[in-house]
């Protein structure tokens, strides 16, 4: 474990970690740990599949898509035309993206190149000859749309957020590899594969979970600790809000698949936590629940300490779902914990879980075999945000775990050494010194700010 920690510090340490950008007239605010206990609920919302140079890449004051003289200084070769292509507008709130999984990500970043995301699209989807469930088949595999990018008038609410509360751009998924390993990390700070589903120390990282390492057609089981053993541990309440629907993607990441339902009560990628032996163990296997009862506990003032909030198919945006369902999905879950009593309380933390393809231009640091995986969007929403405040932190969803553990536990980790239950983790990835600390972007000072209601389906202008 020793020599794991120090093989950490030295990777945060060296050119292969990649500190905030130098980027003029910003500077850190101290971390105000004084005021932190007026948080009383964190609600993890994560959407799925876009990069942050997709939704956010030409936000002012943002790390966004180099440019010179207002127009996109790079561009990506297209092996199949020829042509360079460069970053434009799209216009379209429907979208195909690339392939997202381990390999894909490689590609895509192409040793800090970042300049394989066209030429990885444009080829699988010349390769596969465009299956009819593939969302590539809306598209001409000549022109990927995985340049492409949004703005405020076809997010306009995210922009929004973005403009009065808390923007993140240098949040990184926390793996390389597709949703299953990082909503694994997201609950855990780990993904991994094992040898025995029973034995946590069985185990060994794992960002790409193929289906003959992750035994995904046989028995799935995840024996290592998440964060609701120490939560119970501590008394701290939660709940796993889970969207009825199908699905937002194929099992093992497949190209394409006929659609699988999704509910509480079936474990599945989106929904994980009934497969952790801790989570059986410890008796909570209720605490994960339709969607549904999210609007009844915000409405009540019934929030747990901890809740996590993932949404089916329709309203992921998770290519080709349109990109105005999710807004509209992502708003009402906002308006919920604004228009209910425990919004002077509320931290909302919004994340999409991989870039799905799309372009990105910033590498992402090299801390472990496990990534980090690319930049995603992230907002923090709450009545003690800093307004309009645009955080240049190194960020994971690591650091939404080390934010919930130092709120609710004073600071306790999923650590093996310390957390009563030994698993073999090689490293403790929330306390990696590289990672930032959310509670920069947080004025505990401040009066709690009044509700921001915005409308699901708004017009472009805010």
């Amino acid at each position: 474990m020793l020599v794991a920690l120090l093989a950490l510090i030295v990777a945060a340490c060296s050119g292969d970690g990649r500190a905030a950008p130098s980027l003029p007239n910003w500077h850190a605010p101290k971390v105000d740990h004084t005021g932190i206990g007026k948080i009383h609920h964190v609600i993890v919302i994560m959407q799925e599949n876009r990069s942050f140079d997709s939704y956010f890449g030409t936000f002012p004051g943002a790390d966004g898509i180099p440019m010179e003289g207002g127009r996109p200084a790079v561009c990506l070769d297209n092996p199949l035309t020829g042509e360079c292509m460069a970053p434009y507008h799209d216009p379209s709130v429907v979208n195909a993206g690339g392939p997202h999984a381990f390999k894909g990500a490689r590609a895509d970043i192409d040793g800090g190149r970042m300049d394989g995301f066209v030429a990885r699209a444009a080829t699988v989807s010349h390769i596969v000859g465009c299956p009819p469930l593939a969302p590539n088949c809306s598209v001409d595999p000549r022109h990927p749309d995985v340049m492409g990018y949004h703005d405020q008038r076809e997010i306009p609410n995210y922009w929004a957020y973005a403009r009065r509360f808390v923007l993140q751009d240098q949040m990184f998924a926390s793996t390389l590899g597709w949703s299953l390993p990082t909503h694994l990390a997201m609950v855990s700070g780990w993904s991994a594969s094992c040898d025995d589903p029973d034995d946590p120390m069985s185990c060994e990282s794992n960002g790409n979970l193929a289906p003959s390492a992750a035994g995904l057609h046989k028995r799935r089981s995840y024996p290592w600790t998440d964060l609701t053993y120490l939560l119970a541990k501590h008394h701290v309440t939660w709940r796993y809000y889970v969207a009825t629907g199908t699905q937002p993607d194929c099992d093992n990441d497949a190209f394409t698949c006929a659609p699988k339902l999704q509910d509480a009560k079936t474990p599945s990628i989106w929904n994980p936590l009934p497969q952790f032996r801790d989570v059986q163990e410890t008796g909570q296997l209720d605490n994960v629940v339709d969607s549904g009862e999210y609007f009844k506990d915000a409405r009540s003032g019934d929030l747990p300490a901890v809740a996590w909030i993932v949404p089916s198919n329709e309203n992921s945006e998770h290519p080709p779902q349109s990109v105005t369902a999710g807004q509209a999905w992502v708003t009402r879950l906002v308006n919920a914990a604004m228009r209910g009593p425990d919004w002077s309380s509320t931290a909302i933390l919004l994340a999409w879980d991989d870039w799905g393809g799309f372009y990105d231009h910033v590498p992402p640091p090299r801390l472990d075999s496990l990534g980090y995986g690319l930049r995603v969007p992230a907002l923090v929403i709450s009545p003690y945000a800093r307004r309009g405040y645009i955080d240049h932190q190194t960020l994971t969803f690591d650091a939404y775990l080390k934010f919930i553990e130092d709120v609710f536990m004073g600071g306790a980790r999923i650590d093996p050494r310390t957390d009563g239950r030994p698993d073999s983790r090689p490293n403790v990835r929330e306390d990696a010194p590289i990672l930032g600390d959310l509670a920069r972007d947080f004025d505990f000072t401040q009066p709690p700010r009044p509700p921001v209601i915005l409308p699901p389906h708004p017009s472009s202008h805010d």
